[in-house]
């Protein structure tokens, strides 16, 4: 009986080791050809042709936009994280962030 009970006890801590972890995304998947084709003058309409709605609309920074990108492959280390900041000034770009450190506004 003793047999029975340390078997299943293996069985449920070898089974718990193959449990599956989905991908988790979250924010604007960017691709490198789309984030160089946004230059310095283009209009806000461009920009969100070309990227989409921007991940983060802020009331106190109307001129800047954010775009952010979280990735955590199921098991595996390190998630990656990408950062996008576009600003404007009278409704055109005027400066563009790359691979900016995941952190809010200020």
């Amino acid at each position: 009986m003793s047999f029975r009970i340390a078997f299943f006890f293996w069985l449920a801590l070898s089974s718990a080791a193959c449990v599956y972890r989905i991908d988790i995304q979250q924010g604007n998947l960017l691709e490198d050809e789309d984030i160089g084709q946004v230059e310095v003058g283009m209009t806000r309409s461009q920009v969100q042709f070309l990227l989409g709605t921007p991940m983060i609309a802020d009331s106190f920074h109307q001129d800047r936009w954010d775009y952010a990108y979280y990735l955590r492959q199921g098991r595996r280390g390190d998630p990656t994280r990408r950062w996008l900041a576009v600003f404007f000034d009278d409704d055109r770009v005027s400066r563009i962030d790359k691979d900016l450190t995941l952190q809010p506004p200020s």
